[in-house]
């Protein structure tokens, strides 16, 4: 009984053997024993191969877990007022209409989305063009600063609401360096001495108004300012009655903060704010012979520099090719 159990094999190894002969024991070298379950292991190890470090760090067999979204929100929150601020600083913010100087094309209340990005490319304002400015001399002295909540606080630091602490205005561009514009009587308003037909003028007001404060005048426009005016012309505070300040009530270009492009708010006012058809009449530009030749000199001094270059690499170009040949 002893020696049967001893020399006893499975039934599948004396099929194996069955019939054939055992060939003898053949020692296996030290380095390539393995153990009994190699056989199986390589067998799983052909379907799912496995590293040594991901076995050694149990990578393999532990999937890294998602975070959670409760630590992933203050990055999300982060990452919103970044792009926020970004978007406040280079490319648009929002303004809130604070009084009826613009009727109707703009409505008190109303909010506007104003352009920044274009004034970082060299862009200056044009006529007919509604832009947003800073106070350039106390043009808002007495008008009363409201007190915002925190929450509104909130809103216009990120750039979704103005702050209340910034002094700007809303008015449309009349006249550009180099303009005359002139009022006289009721109108018509007149830039470099062509009448404006102006359909955005509140219903009921003349384009010029008849008074002894500003509403009479001409004026040059100096380089590297704007002249400004309301759209509301019997109730707006604009260039022509601040013509005593420092600036004689021109608005320096670099005081522009963008151009306003779309009433955003509210959703039925929505729409945007193009220049009027009035602004692009023929001869409306008055550009001396001097002041073209200014604009031409510096392409003209560009090709005289560039030229010379040009004919000594073609004369370069033609020794080394004779040398080749």
């Amino acid at each position: 009984m002893g020696d049967v159990a001893v020399g006893a094999r499975s039934g599948h190894d004396g099929e194996e053997h069955r019939g054939h002969p055992v060939e003898p024991d053949v020692p296996v070298p030290d380095g390539a024993m393995t153990s009994g379950n190699d056989a199986a292991a390589g067998d799983e190890g052909e379907q799912q191969p496995r590293t040594a470090s991901a076995v050694a760090d149990g990578s393999a067999a532990r999937p890294r877990r998602p975070r959670s979204f409760w630590k992933e929100l203050p990055i999300l929150i982060g990452i919103a007022l970044v792009l926020a601020l970004l978007i406040k600083t280079f490319l648009v913010q929002a303004f809130s209409i604070p009084s009826d100087s613009m009727q109707n094309t703009l409505q008190q209340g109303d909010r506007v989305l104003v352009d920044k990005l274009t004034p970082w490319f060299g862009s200056k304002p044009e006529r007919g063009e509604v832009v947003v400015f800073h106070d350039p001399d106390n043009w808002l002295a007495g008008e009363p600063t409201p007190t915002p909540n925190p929450v509104q606080k909130v809103l216009s630091w990120i750039g979704l609401m103005p702050s209340a602490e910034e002094k700007d205005l809303i008015k449309r561009v009349i006249g550009v360096g180099g303009d005359t514009v002139e009022c006289k009587g009721s109108g018509p308003l007149k830039v470099n001495g062509k009448a404006l037909n102006e359909p955005y003028v509140y219903p009921g007001n003349t384009p010029c108004s008849v008074d002894d404060q500003g509403g009479q005048f001409k004026v040059k426009v100096p380089k590297g300012y704007i002249w400004v005016m309301g759209d509301h012309r019997q109730n707006s505070r604009d260039s022509r009655y601040n013509q005593s300040d420092r600036n004689h009530g021109m608005v320096p270009v670099d005081k522009v903060v963008g151009r306003a492009i779309v009433k955003a708010w509210p959703i039925n006012r929505w729409g945007t704010l193009p220049v009027p058809d009035t602004f692009d009449q023929p001869g409306l530009d008055q550009q001396s012979s001097a002041a073209a030749s200014l604009t031409a000199a510096p392409q003209g001094i560009a090709v005289a520099a560039v030229l010379p270059v040009a004919v000594w690499r073609r004369r370069r170009t033609d020794r080394s090719t004779a040398a080749d040949r």
